[in-house]
């Protein structure tokens, strides 16, 4: 006798219902790091846009930012910890190869037994999650899911790199995805390209440090990245990108109220926007002048900055795309809570 299974009810639309963010406890100005890389404030301002980054206290640990973010997005969605049906976080600096960050952060934000795992798309992370919520919110497999990116980058920093240390900051950004009567996140479009995973990465890896370690040979790894490359990848590749996601949600440039670029470079952001068409008036996420790069927590870590500023509102259509180690990206249209 066959017998066939019985399908889950899929839910037609799906949306975020609530976003939060925390900044790391320390504001790091650009005359505070420039020595070790023989720079000035004026040369960071003008490569990179930023005045200054957010750097978290050393007690302070991913696990509490993601937390934190997480409550502050629950509660604008209204919802408690029993709601929550999947936890998902992405982050690359959680020191813990197991458990995941997503269980210990699930269990403290009341969401035992919801569904929790981790995802490592560095900069892409949180727009990776916010995809897979909307999959599995739009298919029944869950109701309410928070998706939080989260990384505290000051920890892998080696303060006498120009490639890179100067830019990163600490943060975690999170969002609550829930089923909705109209649509709300429009298709994604991601992909890798792995054969340049050597512009964006550790110096080295963990095993060499092990291997190494006690010998002076290798030392604690760290980030690095090759700066020129990666942004002629972001502005030249990732434009099209972002392109093709505003095509997908069935929308022209013209329809984007707000753009949310990962924070990455100002100068990224200002020819992503050029380069787009978007409309004069659009509203785009600077949070990188104030709060760094934060890798996985930048997009949402903007957006939060843009709604509780006032710049954007409710119901909003944003465009989000991040990009970044592996390579990786991806790109969306949503509709702001």
């Amino acid at each position: 006798m066959t017998r066939t299974l019985l399908a889950a009810q899929p839910i037609q639309h799906a949306r975020i219902l609530g976003v939060g963010g925390v900044r790391g406890e320390n504001v790091v100005v650009n005359d505070e790091i420039v020595g070790p890389i023989n720079s000035s404030d004026e040369w960071i301002r003008q490569r990179t846009g930023i005045i200054s980054r957010r750097r978290a206290k050393p007690e302070t640990t991913v696990a509490d930012m993601a937390e934190a973010a997480a409550r502050a997005a629950m509660d604008q969605a209204g919802i408690t910890g029993a709601d929550v049906d999947a936890v998902i976080i992405s982050t690359v600096t959680w020191w813990e190869q197991t458990p995941s960050l997503a269980a210990i952060v699930a269990d403290r934000i009341g969401a035992t037994p919801a569904a929790a795992y981790d995802i490592s798309a560095a900069c892409a992370g949180y727009a990776y999650g916010i995809a897979q919520a909307d999959a599995l919110v739009r298919a029944g497999t869950a109701r309410h899911v928070v998706v939080i990116g989260v990384e505290k980058m000051s920890e892998f920093i080696d303060p006498t790199d120009r490639s890179i240390s100067f830019l990163l900051g600490d943060g975690a950004g999170a969002a609550v995805v829930g089923p909705s009567d109209t649509p709300g996140i429009g298709r994604t479009v991601w992909g890798s390209d792995g054969s340049s995973a050597a512009m964006i990465g550790q110096t080295h890896s963990w095993l060499d440090y092990r291997n190494g370690n006690g010998d002076g040979e290798v030392e604690w790894p760290t980030l690095r990245q090759e700066g020129p490359s990666v942004y002629k990848w972001a502005v030249f590749q990732m434009t099209p990108v972002a392109k093709q996601a505003i095509e997908a949600a069935g929308l022209l440039p013209e329809d984007i109220d707000v753009f949310l670029p990962h924070q990455a470079n100002m100068r990224i952001i200002d020819h992503m926007v050029k380069y787009l068409g978007l409309r004069e008036d659009v509203v785009v996420g600077r949070d990188i002048a104030e709060t760094g790069n934060t890798s996985a927590a930048s997009i949402p870590l903007a957006t939060e900055r843009l709604l509780r500023e006032g710049q954007a509102k409710s119901g909003d259509v944003a465009l989000q795309i991040g990009f970044g180690a592996g390579l990786v990206y991806a790109a969306q249209v949503v509709v702001l809570p």
